[in-house]
């Protein structure tokens, strides 16, 4: 509890048995601990060094307690400025980055990383820096990381960092892949699953991709991609997987589940209709007896199943999915 602070759990104990009796000598205090005398007196001093404790005056070997809520709030107050410093040298150095980076080199958009701890520990790092979003492609086959079992993921969504995250099949199979899958959608990730990904694949915040290198070489390796126009079609190559993947979700029994594929309903297919046949949105709501935002809203869910971004795509693609027959 008292880490934070610059106490092990030895330190702690000693503090904590120190202030239940009040004050105590060495020896008395080495077998509450169930410690060496030696021991103890090293811990004694340490908490002397921070305030913490105190020889009595006028006798030899007893030890006293200082008062927890001047003692403790005086380090709390201390390591909330240091705090504070370590976040203004890190802002100082993220506006210093951003200045130096905001025309970069085109050999400074890409980063080579080699080497499987460099690849875990930059995998870790992309997590543990997004503010808003992650997203990710996990293949079935883990080399060094699988991205659905690290610590980083969890600190990250307690953050309020959102997770989209597509699997291929494979996943599925291994060892702790359904404990894992569960585990995430129990954080509220989103999880999708298609039967094949094109490439392993995490994005933080649209500003930061790693994708691995495909070698011989017996070495993991990985690219770390800055903004730029590789990014930017990494993006979009996650964004057209996600369209086509199917949702998980979990059973009443906790167990991980096929969502059902989201097709448009009778009410949808009738909008498209009416739409086709050249009727405004305001008409197809007054025909169908909808709401006009409800249309509005239909429409939008449809052009987002289909991965387009104009009406007239819509139209293509309703009809190429049979959604609706040539007129």
């Amino acid at each position: 509890m008292l880490a934070a602070i610059g106490l092990d759990e030895t330190h702690e104990s000693a503090y904590r048995a120190l202030v239940a009796v009040g004050a105590a000598d060495v020896s008395a205090l080495a077998r509450r601990l169930t410690l060496g005398e030696p021991e103890t007196e090293r811990a004694l001093r340490l908490l002397e060094r921070h305030g913490l404790a105190a020889q009595a005056s006028g006798r030899a070997g007893r030890w006293v307690a200082a008062p927890p809520g001047v003692a403790l709030g005086a380090l709390l107050t201390q390591q909330r400025h240091e705090l504070e410093k370590a976040e203004l040298a890190a802002t100082l150095l993220a506006e210093e980055y951003r200045a130096q980076a905001a025309e970069p080199a085109v050999h400074d958009l890409v980063e080579v990383v080699t080497g499987a701890d460099a690849v875990a520990q930059r995998f870790l790092q992309l997590q543990l820096g997004a503010n808003a979003e992650v997203c990710a492609l996990v293949t079935g086959n883990p080399v060094v990381v699988s991205g659905m079992d690290n610590k980083a993921e969890e600190q990250a969504t307690s953050r309020g960092v959102s997770y989209r995250v597509v699997v291929e099949r494979d996943v599925l199979a291994l060892p702790h892949g359904l404990t894992e899958l569960s585990t995430a959608i129990g954080r509220d990730e989103q999880v999708r699953l298609v039967d094949r990904v094109p490439t392993k694949l995490v994005i933080a915040d649209g500003a930061l991709a790693m994708v691995p290198l495909t070698s011989k070489a017996a070495e993991p390796a990985a690219l770390v991609v800055h903004a730029s126009g590789l990014l930017e079609s990494l993006a979009g190559l996650f964004e057209a997987v996600w369209r086509g993947a199917l949702p998980l979700r979990l059973g009443e029994s906790g167990t991980v589940r096929e969502a059902a594929a989201a097709g448009p309903d009778g009410t949808d297919l009738e909008i498209l209709s009416l739409l086709l046949a050249g009727l405004t949105d305001a008409s197809v709501a007054k025909q169908l007896d909808l709401g006009l935002r409800t249309v509005q809203r239909r429409v939008k869910r449809l052009m987002e199943l289909t991965g387009v971004t104009t009406r007239l795509q819509l139209g293509w693609h309703a009809y190429e999915r049979g959604w609706v027959a040539r007129v």
